[in-house]
């Protein structure tokens, strides 16, 4: 796998710098939407593969729209679209026709999607949008990915004790403690290149949160998977299965570094 992995970040790696770097701040908005619905989508498909029943068409509908309110200078437009996630899948549970009862089983996964994709992602577009948010964005993806390259190499090489033998197999303490460690590190040195107004001390904070809080994000998409019966969420990325696959740590991190930078770092 590590040649489709290396492959693919040789091809992608630099579009996406050049985007964060230099593109304009619809285009970024666009590329966060559509990251998002391919990823819900991916999400949708697997869970629908494993036998829980989803409401795709409305489900993107309403994370795209939490997405753009993350992204557009209307106040009203994300708790807007955060109402109509809830209050709109639930009437459309009501209304599911052919069943015993309410299909609160399609309107809970749906929900879930939109929540854990559109929300979380959401959080990108507050993130860049902040003072040095652009080499905010570029620490978020370097501590994310190289606290993730530690923990599969490690894990493949010096692994023994299972870190979640139930949710993912392939996951080992050894490689889990290498990504905290090598988070905890490639903050503090990112952060001297992407953002260096942080300092050494929250940097160091933030390689800390990251590289727990990335874990919960694989973690948790483990779980979905399991839940589906299904190795990967895709198969749009060679060497790391679909987009979800790729996001699942990026997923929890936006959110947790966004928040302490505004309110920790800001004060």
């Amino acid at each position: 796998m590590l040649l489709p992995r290396l492959a693919s970040a040789i091809v992608f790696l630099p579009l996406f710098v050049l985007l964060v770097a230099y593109g304009p701040r619809w285009l970024f908005v666009a590329f966060v939407l559509a990251v998002g619905l391919i990823a819900q989508w991916e999400l949708y498909r697997m869970l629908a593969q494993g036998g829980l029943a989803t409401y795709p068409g409305p489900g993107l509908a309403l994370g795209g729209l939490v997405l753009l309110g993350f992204g557009v200078e209307w106040p009203w437009l994300l708790p807007l679209a955060l109402s109509l996630a809830v209050a709109g899948l639930l009437v459309l549970g009501l209304a599911e026709a052919g069943n015993p009862g309410p299909g609160w089983g399609g309107a809970a996964s749906t929900l879930l999607g939109v929540l854990y994709v559109g929300w979380l992602l959401g959080h990108a577009l507050w993130l860049r949008d902040l003072p040095g948010g652009i080499g905010l964005i570029f620490l978020l993806v370097w501590v994310t990915w190289s606290g993730e390259t530690a923990a599969f190499f490690v894990g493949r090489v010096l692994g023994r004790r299972k870190l979640s033998p139930t949710l993912s197999p392939g996951k080992t303490v050894e490689g889990a403690v290498a990504q905290l460690l090598v988070s905890a590190v490639a903050a503090p040195a990112g952060a001297l290149w992407f953002a260096p107004a942080l300092g050494p001390g929250h940097a160091a904070a933030v390689g800390a949160i990251l590289g727990v809080v990335g874990q919960v994000g694989d973690l948790t998409e483990s779980a979905l998977k399991r839940t589906a019966r299904a190795k990967d969420a895709g198969s749009l990325i060679p060497g790391h299965g679909g987009l979800l696959d790729r996001l699942d740590s990026l997923l929890f991190n936006v959110p947790a570094l966004y928040y302490y930078a505004q309110f920790v770092v800001t004060g």
